[in-house]
């Protein structure tokens, strides 16, 4: 298509052609735009986003931009309306100062990122006529021998416009002459030169010296002309020219060659003799400065040495004179064509045009990380490049259509942490022989991202409590780690209040920096043993992610509770009991029998009984076991009637605790004994007749518990898993003598720990103290088969009175 702009200061004319590739979407697409040099600054050459296809609303959010290949930024593009426009005036001559084609480009690339393209982009600088020929000197001297005959040709200095095409130089004319005129050369790059055309033999005597103008005009509209001034000298004959032994001479030579050395050696002769012989070469007149630049010749004996580079230029054209030093030198001509062949002397280069650095660990697969350029100035196999990575990088590169350039893709998942930075060494290889290399590193962060959960370092925790402890002090703490970092490790703790119910986390706090756990109240051994709670450590990822862990809490019983007094014990509450015995009574006679308990448990529980005061010694004995007192002998007529004796009850514990009563015994004669005996009859039939009563309300309160928790036992066990069954159970049980026992499980059996003097069955003797009872287990029917057991103690010795009124007297025929 051609935009046409007016500007004020003439109409300028921007012709832009779009070549598309079979593709639209690939990098080798390129678009074309045609303008002619020394547009005015902010000149607009064309829509690029139009003709690229790119929508316009996007435009902005999708940064794009406009780099230049080689060379200064003359261009941009506007990232709001897509237009290229002019930044800084462009003068062809000055960008295109070592080009001898006719064709003057400008390479740039458009790069659009999210997602990321690019294009490139063909700017063709057009000439305008804007330069005049000039010669390189305004002064012309010939020296011409008058011997010299009519159509003899001299080579003059050809004039030179930067301006290409028809703007370049197109004809020489020369001022009127009888004896001279010119002819235009056309050399093999198309410049245009003059021969001056001897037309008639000269004549010394008639005119020595011939003034000529000659004027070089290029084909532009309008015309531009230069002018040089020809001063022909005439000279005395000297009739022989030196003669080279070729015409042209056509040298191959490799581009790595050393400086200085020799290229060619040339070789012309002179058949005069003396002066006239001898025989100086030099380059012609329009022979190029770089030629000079690259070439010596040496002028005595023609040769060419010299140092060469292919990628700076191929062919090398150049005229040698061969002129004699006689008094009218005569000289020749002759062409030298000189080929470079290309050596693979330059390594590839990599230009990264686009690099994201920071990559997040789940991005998928085919992500662009980077994207190249490749060059290799040489030409052919020496210029084509092949990029590698290392093996085992979870990464590859992706050739675009021409080879030119490459993008850096990840090819699967990345992970942070096992790799968190990879350096990436990028191989370029030409295939030349032997062929070069060159590397270039990448660096690429991985971006966490929160893909891991925290970990407890213990799952489940168990912790032990002892008894007592000062409420809101840390009792114990869990931790948890996150193998992310940043944000997506910093781990807060709570606990899972709505999974563990509110009575127990009730008397819970918990520290979320932490992990500290703390109790709002002092744990008391003898009302909770055991509880269970979970905790949740959850990390400030976005998501975030969480995890659980059960924490069992065992409580450690300590000796704080002291011995309790049973019996004796008055209505008023003393521990004081008077007994009755007759005087006539055996040795070992059981007098009564001092019942305590203790609700601590373990060597805590286990009590002692001792004799602390005693009015005789001889007479009565204390089991320090089972608290019975017994006579050690027969009363005589000389012991008193009246004992006293003080019975300390002590625990085991680390710091023993203690209980006392007193019991004062009486001993009477025969006969007031059996009437005190008639009386406790009296007393014991009416207890019989309560023991009955209580016995039937026992047994039918016991019956219906059972049922009641063979039902809820069921219910229990179709709701929670087998492993959930309670590993510890509480009971308080009772003989006759009030003893404490506890329940709890280890492994496949349950242990039953019992205070003093606990029988169940016929498995403890009484009088033991401080035992441990293996129960079998029965998980669905625990507690109710203790209490069975219990009440079948309470059943089996019923025909024992002083059990059963001790059982119903204390209450503890009710084992639940």
């Amino acid at each position: 298509h051609i935009n046409q702009r007016g500007k004020t200061r003439g109409q300028r004319y921007v012709s832009a052609f779009i070549l598309l590739s079979a593709a639209m979407n690939t990098a080798s697409a390129v678009t074309h735009y045609s303008i002619p040099e020394e547009m005015e600054e902010g000149s607009v050459v064309a829509n690029l986003a139009a003709d690229l296809g790119l929508d316009m609303k996007t435009l902005s959010k999708r940064k794009m931009r406009l780099d230049v290949i080689a060379g200064k930024k003359y261009l941009d593009v506007n990232k709001e309306t897509g237009e290229l426009y002019i930044v800084e005036n462009m003068d062809r001559e000055y960008l295109c100062s070592s080009k001898t084609a006719t064709t003057c480009f400008l390479k740039m690339e458009v790069i659009i990122e999210n997602p990321v393209r690019i294009f490139n982009i063909e700017l063709e600088i057009v000439d305008i006529n804007d330069n005049a020929p000039r010669f390189r000197r305004d002064i012309i001297n010939l020296d011409i021998s008058e011997s010299t005959p009519a159509g003899e040709r001299f080579s003059l200095s050809n004039a030179i416009d930067p301006d290409v095409g028809t703007n370049s130089v197109k004809t020489y004319h020369i001022s009127e002459s009888d004896h001279f005129d010119i002819e235009i050369q056309t050399g093999r790059d198309g410049s245009k030169f003059a021969d001056l055309i001897l037309k008639k033999a000269l004549n010394r005597e008639e005119h020595a010296v011939h003034n000529l103008i000659l004027t070089a005009v290029d084909g532009g509209v309008p015309a531009r002309s230069g002018t040089a001034n020809i001063i022909v000298r005439v000279l005395d004959t000297n009739d022989n020219a030196p003669q080279f032994d070729k015409d042209s001479y056509n040298i191959n030579i490799m581009e790595n060659s050393p400086i200085g050395s020799l290229v060619v050696k040339l070789n012309a002769t002179d058949l005069d003799e003396g002066t006239n012989s001898v025989i100086v070469y030099s380059y012609s007149l329009y022979t190029s400065e770089k030629t000079h630049e690259t070439f010596s010749l040496n002028p005595n004996n023609g040769e060419i040495t010299g140092g060469l580079d292919f990628e700076e230029k191929q062919v090398y054209e150049m005229k040698v004179l061969a002129a004699d030093t006689g008094a009218v030198s005569l000289s020749t001509h002759c062409n030298v064509l000189i080929r470079v062949e290309d050596v693979n002397d330059n390594r590839p280069e990599i230009d990264v045009t686009s690099l994201s650095s920071r990559i997040p660990e789940d991005a998928p697969p085919g992500t662009v990380v980077a994207l190249m350029g490749m060059t290799d100035l040489d030409s052919g196999v020496n210029g084509q490049v092949v990029c590698s990575l290392p093996k085992d990088l979870p990464f590859d590169l992706k050739p675009s259509p021409d080879g030119h350039f490459y993008s850096l893709v990840t090819n699967e998942f990345l992970d942070k942490e096992s790799v968190a930075r990879y350096d990436i060494t990028i191989t370029a290889k030409d295939l030349g022989t032997p062929p070069l290399t060159s590397t270039k590193v990448i660096q690429v962060e991985v971006v966490d991202v929160n893909d891991n959960n925290p970990l407890f370092t213990e799952n489940p925790y168990t912790f032990y409590v002892v008894e007592n402890n000062k409420p809101g002090m840390p009792i114990f703490f869990v931790s948890a780690s996150d193998f992310d970092e940043g944000e997506n490790a910093a781990i807060t703790y709570s606990l899972d209040r709505g999974s563990t119910g509110q009575s127990v986390t009730s008397f819970l706090n918990i520290n979320e920096g932490n992990g500290n756990i703390y109790a709002l109240k002092s744990f008391d051994f003898e009302t909770l043993k055991t509880f269970q709670f979970h905790i949740i450590a959850k990390d400030s990822g976005t998501p975030s992610l969480s995890s659980n862990v059960t924490v069992n809490v065992f409580i450690l019983d300590q000796n704080d509770n002291a011995p309790v007094i049973l019996y004796p014990v008055r209505a008023n509450g003393s521990t004081e009991g008077v007994e009755e015995i007759p005087r006539n009574v055996n040795a070992g006679h059981l007098v009564t029998k001092v019942r305590a308990y203790d609700a601590d448990i373990g060597y805590n529980g286990w009590l002692l009984f001792s004799l602390q005061e005693v009015t005789d010694h001889s007479l009565f004995a204390l089991d320090r076991y089972t608290g019975q007192i017994r006579t050690l002998r027969s009363f005589t007529e000389t012991d008193e009637a009246e004992h006293k004796l003080v019975i300390l009850v002590k625990d085991n514990g680390n710091v023993s605790l203690s209980a006392t009563a007193t019991v004062i015994i009486n001993v009477v004669e025969p006969k007031e004994a059996f009437a005190a005996s008639d009386v406790k009859s009296a007393v014991k039939d009416e207890e019989e007749n309560s023991v009955t009563f209580y016995l039937i309300i026992t047994l039918v309160s016991v019956s219906a518990l059972f049922i009641i928790s063979i039902i809820v036992l069921i219910v229990m066990q179709c709701s929670k898993a087998p492993d959930d069954s309670s590993k510890y159970l509480q009971d308080v049980n009772y003989d006759g003598t009030l003893c404490h026992s506890i329940q709890y499980r280890s492994g496949d059996k349950r242990y039953m720990l019992v205070g003093p003097r606990m029988s169940i069955g016929s498995t403890i003797v009484p009088g033991s103290n401080g035992n441990t009872l293996v129960v079998p287990d029965h998980r669905r029917s625990a507690s109710g088969e203790v209490r069975t057991v219990f009440i079948r103690y309470c059943l089996l010795n019923q025909r024992k009175r002083h059990v059963l009124s001790e059982c119903v007297r204390e209450h503890v025929v009710v084992c639940a």
